[in-house]
């Protein structure tokens, strides 16, 4: 059967069609990404303005015009920080419903790191041993750890790229003393959960999933032979540290010439990188190892599980 799964983040709108079966492995046949960058529309008041929902309400009237035309059997749409936390959110996810004509499932950021978890474990199989979990969206930053399917552990914290790179790196380039204080941010809002995954064993697997972290993976990491010829990359601390300074001094129309960095990501690559780094400091993690799959994914995976292995289709 064809599934959609229609992930409504906190900087993008991003549509994946895939064919699946109880029990095989997905098939994505379409993915179609409108960018919103849904923090710039934020108001004082933590409402998204009227521009930055009708802006919401266009991209989701596309993504549903596109499933229908992928004869799409059932469309799984969830929304992220961004939507949850807006105080005008009920209104918003109304407007939301009424452009898809279903109900929207709004995701706790817990619940968003058990999905992308899930993805992951799947991805890495159980050889893979306990994994340590980081996932970047544009709102926050989510955390897991665990040995099985699901984390024994997970941490949702609002240090994602777009809410980081409003609140502290405004400017281009951002210059160094900006990205001083989000660093300083960073570790004390992390602290809690540093704390939560403390008794979780040593991982054998430390694992980054998101756009923004394979970006930059592909600008710092580099390349490692996988099974069956395919590549993995690795990003070391070291070298993302080290491309901090220079990331700040840059302005956004110079960081998009970067390996690796595309033009929805340019503003708030920064912001990501210190996060990233900040969070791989504080949990100790010298390198870390990115996923193809993610929170998409994981909705995906979930839902084919609750389908009946006896049926043929």
């Amino acid at each position: 059967m064809r599934l959609g799964v229609l992930d409504i983040g906190s900087n993008t709108v991003h549509l994946l069609v895939a064919d699946v079966r109880p029990g095989g492995r997905p098939h994505a046949t379409t993915s179609k990404r409108t960018v919103l960058r849904l923090m710039r529309y934020l108001e004082p008041d933590g409402s998204i303005s009227e521009t930055g929902v009708q802006a919401l309400v266009d991209a989701v009237a596309q993504a549903r015009e596109i499933a229908q035309a992928e004869k799409v059997v059932e469309l799984l749409a969830t929304a992220t920080s961004a939507v949850r936390e807006a105080t005008n959110g009920a209104d918003v996810i109304a407007r939301i419903e009424a452009a898809l004509g279903q109900e929207l499932q709004v995701l706790g950021g817990e619940s968003e790191a058990r999905f992308t978890f899930l993805a992951v474990r799947r991805w890495f199989g159980w050889s893979a041993g306990q994994i340590l979990l980081f996932d970047i969206g544009g709102g926050s930053l989510e955390i897991a750890a665990g040995s099985d399917e699901l984390p024994d552990v997970a941490a949702s914290v609002p240090l994602g790229a777009g809410r980081s790179t409003i609140e502290f790196l405004p400017e281009d380039p951002p210059g160094e003393d900006a990205v001083e204080r989000l660093r300083e941010y960073a570790l004390q809002t992390l602290a809690p959960a540093v704390e939560l995954m403390a008794d979780q064993p040593a991982p054998n697997h430390v694992v980054g999933s998101s756009k923004a972290i394979r970006s930059l993976a592909k600008l710092a990491g580099y390349p490692v032979p996988g099974w069956s010829g395919s590549e993995r990359m690795l990003l070391p601390r070291q070298a993302l540290g080290s491309w901090i300074p220079r990331l700040s001094r840059l302005p956004a129309s110079a960081r998009q010439e970067l390996p690796g960095i595309t033009a929805d990501r340019t503003f708030q690559i920064v912001g990501a990188a210190v996060v990233l780094h900040a969070a791989m400091t504080a949990m100790r993690v010298d390198e870390l190892e990115v996923s193809p799959w993610a929170l998409r994914e994981g909705v995906l995976l979930r839902y084919i599980e609750s389908l009946s292995w006896s049926d043929p289709d």
